[in-house]
Order: structure tokens, then C-alpha cells, then sequence
């Protein structure tokens, strides 16, 4: 029977379909990264998703985030996101998570739940403590290593995070899960060289307003803001969605 599906039906089968409809996935960060992520899982047909963030949208973000438009300026980014999957499919099951994810907020997410876990998170202690919670819990994941400050959308690739170069995140965790003893971390990863943003003290520091002042958390603050694109972390993000579904309907 005809339906949305229809055409990814035409490339997976009946079955992987019904794979999809019966998978959770979580998305940890729903910006530039998580929330192409997002999109693409909606349209692909999973069944539940869960988004979890605490950021509110501001104007800086209209330039990358799918969520974010002069409408929704100073919405909660949970809270668009889950209006926009609902008007994609309104039978996917929807759980937003207003929070920032760190260690102290780890214990309010049952991993077994999910099917799998995409982290898009810009916190090297957030990403870790995700990557530790999933590999407790038996639930693969795969997380966005640095997507700012880069300008080629051709240049990621998808790789174990120790067999990763070239990007500054992706060498820190590599150190980080060395030590925690942790074999293996499927990671989407740019061997761009970063890019150094210009410096310009009206828009490229924290004390500029780049977001609204209530969502600057402790912890998060930087000293400069790095550049981004439209077409670079979303690229990203559909890279993430790709990889989760064409595991999910092995």
C-alpha cells in the first residue's frame, strides 16, 4: 500500500521498514549535527525518537539549524523539533528531554531502551560519559567528532575513533577512552584541517550574545565562538542518521 515510506520501502523491503517502525533511537544534542540527525531518521521511518538538549534557539543559529527561523527564536529546541517530527509523521512516538547531558544528568536516562544512541554533543566530558553509559548498556552508538570551523562537506568519513587524524576532538577522545579502557567507537570525523575563525570582537566571543543569556551553562563557556556553516554540520548529521539506519535494518 502507498504511503510516505514508499520510495525508501522501494530501496530496503517490508521488513527493514518494520525494523525502522519498531526502533528507539536517542539523539543527544539537536543543533547543527543531531538536528539533521533527527531529520532524517523521521523521514526515514523510525518509529521513537528521543531528543534531548536544553538550548533555546537564537538568531546565530539560523545560519546551520534546521530548527532554527525567525519564528522560533527563543524556543526551546525540543520543543520545535518535536512539532516538526509530528507534522513529518504523527504517529512517531516523541520524547523530549529538556537537559544537558553530563555525568550528573546521566542518571536519568535508561540506555536500554534505546536501539542506538547518536551523540551530537559539543562536551568532551558529556560525549564520554554517553559513549561509557551505552557501552553499560550494550546499546551501539556512534558520535559526531568537530564539525565547526570547517568549509569541505567532503571531507568525512566514518571510521573507528582510534584509526581517526587530522581532527582535535577526535585526538582528545581517543586519549580519554584510552584510559577508561573503552576498544572501539564508531565516530563520523572531517580530516579537514580546521579552519582559524577571524577575528572580530563584535561576533566571534561568548560576551557578543551569541546565544540568549539563560541557556550559557557553567562549564560551556568559550573564549571564541568557532565559525560554521549551513552545509557542513548538516552533512554530518545525515552521515550519523545513515549510519544508525543501515545498522539498525542488518
Amino acid at each position: 500500500m502507498l504511503n510516505q515510506y514508499s520510495r525508501t520501502e522501494l530501496l530496503f523491503g517490508k521488513e527493514a521498514m518494520e525494523k525502522l517502525r519498531n526502533s528507539r533511537v536517542a539523539v543527544f544534542g539537536i543543533g547543527g549535527v543531531g538536528g539533521y540527525a533527527v531529520e532524517a531518521l523521521a523521514r526515514s521511518g523510525v518509529g521513537a525518537i528521543d531528543i534531548i538538549d536544553d538550548d533555546k534557539v537564537c538568531l546565530t543559529n539560523i545560519n546551520r539549524q534546521i530548527y532554527a527561523t525567525r519564528k522560533t527564536i527563543g524556543r526551546y529546541k525540543v520543543d520545535v523539533a518535536a512539532e516538526r517530527i509530528s507534522e513529518i509523521d504523527p504517529s512517531i512516538k516523541v520524547t523530549k528531554h529538556q537537559t544537558f547531558f553530563m555525568p550528573e544528568t546521566a542518571e536519568q536516562f535508561d540506555f536500554k531502551q534505546y536501539n542506538y544512541v547518536i551523540d551530537a554533543i559539543d562536551t568532551v566530558t558529556g560525549k564520554i560519559e554517553l559513549v561509557l553509559q551505552a557501552q553499560k548498556a550494550g546499546v551501539p552508538i556512534i558520535s559526531s567528532m568537530g564539525a565547526g570551523n570547517k568549509l569541505d562537506p567532503t571531507a568525512f568519513e566514518v571510521a573507528d575513533v582510534y584509526k581517526t587524524s587530522v581532527c582535535p576532538l577526535a585526538k582528545v577522545m581517543r586519549r580519554e577512552l584510552k584510559k577508561r579502557n573503552v576498544p572501539a567507537l564508531k565516530v563520523v570525523y572531517s580530516k579537514e584541517e580546521p579552519i582559524k575563525p577571524i577575528e572580530d570582537m563584535d561576533i566571534a566571543h561568548q560576551e557578543s550574545s551569541v546565544c540568549p543569556p539563560d541557556t550559557v551553562r557553567k562549564g560551556t563557556h568559550r573564549r571564541q565562538v568557532p565559525g560554521s556553516t549551513a552545509f557542513v554540520p548538516s552533512v554530518a548529521g545525515l552521515i550519523l542518521a545513515g549510519e544508525v539506519i543501515k545498522d539498525l535494518i542488518k
